[in-house]
C-alpha cells in the first residue's frame, strides 16, 4: 500500500473535529445528593404529600446537568460551530491555544467586552479564535475544549484547505 502525504490526505477529506462538552460523571452525585438535600428541607410535612418536592427537584437537576453537558463544539462544513453559534471558517485569522492561566486572564481582566464566550468551568483547555471581519465588532471567541490543540489544529488544517466557503460574498 503507498503511503500518502499530508497534502493529499487534506485533499481527499475536510478537516474535522466534534467534541461534547459534558459534565464529568463526578458532579452528578453530589448535585443529586445536594437536590434530595433541599426535597428533604422543603418538604410538605408528613403524610402523603412528602414525594412530591423528590419529584420535582431531582428531575430537574437531572435535566440541568444534562443540558449543561449537551454543548458541541465542532468543526465541520466550513465552519466552527459552537452550539448553535457558527462562524464561517473564512473569517478565521488565526488561533491560540489558551492554557488555564490564560483562559482565566480572557475571561476577567484582560477580557473584551464584544468577545463571544462559550466557556464551561470544568473543562481547563480553551482555545482563542481571532477574526478577521472587519464588519464584526467581535475580536475573537474563547472556547472550551477538552483538545485545544486538536481543535486548534483543525481550524487552521480546514481553514488553509479551503474548506469554508469562497471568499468574499457576505457572512450569513
Amino acid at each position: 500500500m503507498a503511503q500518502r502525504t499530508a497534502a493529499q490526505v487534506s485533499n481527499e477529506a475536510p478537516a474535522r473535529y466534534a467534541e461534547r462538552l459534558r459534565v464529568p460523571w463526578w458532579v452528578w452525585p453530589p448535585a443529586l445528593a445536594f437536590a434530595a438535600l433541599m426535597a428533604a428541607e422543603v418538604y410538605l410535612g408528613a403524610g402523603r404529600w412528602i414525594w412530591v418536592p423528590y419529584v420535582i427537584l431531582l428531575p430537574a437537576t437531572a435535566a440541568g446537568l444534562w443540558a449543561l453537558g449537551r454543548l458541541r463544539v465542532a468543526v465541520e462544513d466550513g465552519e466552527l460551530r459552537v452550539d448553535d453559534a457558527r462562524l464561517p471558517l473564512r473569517y478565521v485569522g488565526g488561533v491560540t491555544v489558551l492554557g488555564v492561566d490564560e483562559k482565566r486572564l480572557l475571561l476577567g481582566t484582560a477580557a473584551h467586552p464584544y468577545a463571544f464566550v462559550v466557556q464551561r468551568p470544568w473543562v481547563k483547555g480553551a482555545v482563542q479564535v481571532h477574526l478577521d471581519d472587519p464588519n464584526d465588532p467581535t475580536p475573537y471567541w474563547v472556547v472550551s475544549s477538552r483538545r485545544p490543540a486538536t481543535l486548534a489544529a483543525a481550524l487552521l488544517a480546514a481553514r488553509s484547505a479551503g474548506n469554508g466557503p469562497a471568499a468574499g460574498g457576505e457572512r450569513p
